[in-house]
């Protein structure tokens, strides 16, 4: 009796898996490819910052792999973890747009947010678990705030 039990609780862990894992491919669908394709100075950016970073990774490919970032530094990353999140504009860039509303009322993160290309009052943002969060502008565009500048990455 005690294996038939041991047999049974297997096979239903087995189709409880088998149930849920759907569900989670479909949360994967930012693994692969992705091409940075522009650049533009951040809005927090100040005084005038160096380009040569920028121009350095203008046209690199960044991988999504599922436990790793690959492609230039600094933006590879062994270890990432994800998790997708909505993000209201003040949290876009780690908070940088509120943080520039609480130093000057007339930065509104809305439209700092939308000055970029995002649309709508909520933005999904894949958290890597390393130093740079992928906020997406639609399923196959993401903006991502590294040193100074907004970098555009088209998926491929």
């Amino acid at each position: 009796m005690s294996r038939h039990l041991s047999v049974l609780i297997a096979a239903l862990t087995l189709a409880a898996l088998a149930n849920i894992e759907p569900a989670h491919a479909a949360d994967l669908v930012y693994l692969g490819d992705w091409k940075i394709d522009a650049a533009v100075e951040a809005p927090w950016a100040k005084p005038k910052i160096s380009q040569s970073e920028k121009d350095r990774l203008i046209g690199k490919t960044v991988t999504l792999n599922a436990k790793e970032i690959s492609g230039p530094q600094p933006i590879a990353c062994k270890g990432a973890v994800y998790k997708v999140t909505d993000y209201s504009a003040d949290m876009l860039f780690q908070g940088a747009f509120e943080e520039m509303h609480d130093t000057n009322k007339s930065a509104d993160p809305q439209k700092l947010a939308e000055s970029l290309g995002f649309s709508g009052k909520s933005f999904q943002t894949l958290e890597t678990g390393c130093d740079i969060d992928w906020h997406f502008v639609n399923a196959t565009t993401a903006k991502i705030g590294l040193n100074n500048f907004v970098y555009t990455l088209k998926k491929q």
